[in-house]
């Protein structure tokens, strides 16, 4: 971890997998906004998704999100997990990952960029100037 990157691996549970899957969580105080989910496939290439912060800080209290990605705290079995439903037009996946693992992440996240000062940590104008370049070549 540096002081502009966030990461942690964890074990997921997949569900119709027998085995748990390796996900990776990174947060960049770069892209204040959004928290990547890699998940590790059985042929080491990972899949990515990017998640909006907001909707997993708050998954970690309520169930949220709407589309695509859909969060939410659970008890399964005697243990707190936060549920997570991705659909795609390829099919859908559910992933459960401990709680207190989860919190951890969002707690470092917090730690480098507190909620409301993200903007702060934009360069709107250099993205923009970015932006351009690329469409003029």
């Amino acid at each position: 971890m540096t002081n502009d990157l966030v990461q942690q691996d964890m074990f997921t549970v997949l569900h119709g997998q027998p085995a748990p899957v390796v996900t990776r969580w990174s947060y960049s105080a770069y892209d204040p906004f959004a928290v990547s989910l890699a998940v590790r496939t059985r042929h080491d290439r990972w899949v990515e998704w990017l998640i909006g912060r907001e909707l997993v800080i708050a998954a970690l209290d309520e169930p949220t999100g709407e589309g695509d990605v859909r969060m939410r705290p659970l008890t399964v079995q005697g243990y707190d997990i936060v549920e997570i439903e991705i659909r795609s037009h390829d099919g859908r996946a559910v992933l459960e990952v401990d709680q207190e693992l989860l919190r951890s992440f969002v707690d470092a996240t917090l730690e480098m960029v507190p909620v409301g000062t993200e903007a702060d940590r934009m360069d709107l104008d250099g993205e923009i100037a970015r932006i351009t370049r690329s469409c003029a070549e």
